[in-house]
């Protein structure tokens, strides 16, 4: 017992001598990645650095949006309003910055005084005391920072593969759902997580993949082949 109160001590100054709080609100996800992420969400004042999936960005962005908090986009031309309403983002509730100049890393950092949520495609590296001092933005502001790229000091890295479509037949039909492998790294975990989800799903939404794999029930698995006795 002694040595778990003093594992969570230190913990806990490690945290104050970052600026962070151990309790900071968790912002929504879909539940098939909320499994995958530490503490089950988005935490506020941490960043999270993402691929290049515009299909995962928007189900981290949905979930929020949907529940009040306002969300940007920045440095993102090509990012389509369509396909983002599509995956459950609340456009109302989304600003866009499609072109943020050479400023950019000013721009995410006042948008993130005033927005819970910003997400950011880095045109360039930036200098490790400006990501420290954006950190120290969002960490006082409270907010999410979303990066799709390569970004240090993350909560976790968020990447897809192996992406597989169904809805398709022989010349006719509709792609209908598309499984991939989401994985999860973070330092939190002493390995990444893993798991196969649907996005979307036939609903737009994301799954988890595996509920719909089904077991055999008793009477569907097929019964033993009798050996033949030797004569």
């Amino acid at each position: 017992m002694a040595n778990a109160e003093a594992v969570q001590s230190l913990r806990a100054q490690m945290a104050r001598m970052q600026g962070r709080r151990l309790d900071a609100p968790v912002l929504p996800v879909p539940p098939a990645l909320a499994t995958l992420l530490p503490g089950g969400g988005l935490r506020a004042g941490a960043s999270y650095s993402l691929g290049r999936s515009g299909s995962l960005l928007f189900a981290l962005l949905a979930r929020p949006s949907q529940n009040g908090s306002w969300c940007a986009a920045v440095g993102m031309p090509n990012l389509g309003a369509e396909a983002a309403q599509a995956a459950g983002v609340d456009l109302s509730r989304l600003v866009l910055v499609p072109d943020p100049g050479d400023r950019w890393l000013a721009v995410t950092a006042a948008i993130a005084d005033v927005l819970p949520v910003v997400a950011v495609r880095p045109p360039a590296r930036a200098k490790d005391a400006d990501i420290s001092r954006l950190a120290a933005r969002m960490r006082e502001r409270e907010a999410v920072l979303l990066v799709q790229g390569p970004w240090p000091q993350t909560e976790a890295m968020i990447d897809v593969g192996d992406p597989s479509w169904s809805g398709l037949g022989e010349g006719w039909g509709l792609l209908e759902e598309r499984e991939l492998t989401v994985t999860v790294t973070s330092r939190r975990f002493p390995v990444p997580r893993t798991g196969r989800v649907l996005l979307p799903d036939a609903r737009g939404d994301v799954s988890d993949a595996s509920r719909f794999t089904e077991p055999l029930r008793p009477a569907e698995v097929p019964a033993p082949i009798p050996m033949a006795r030797a004569v």
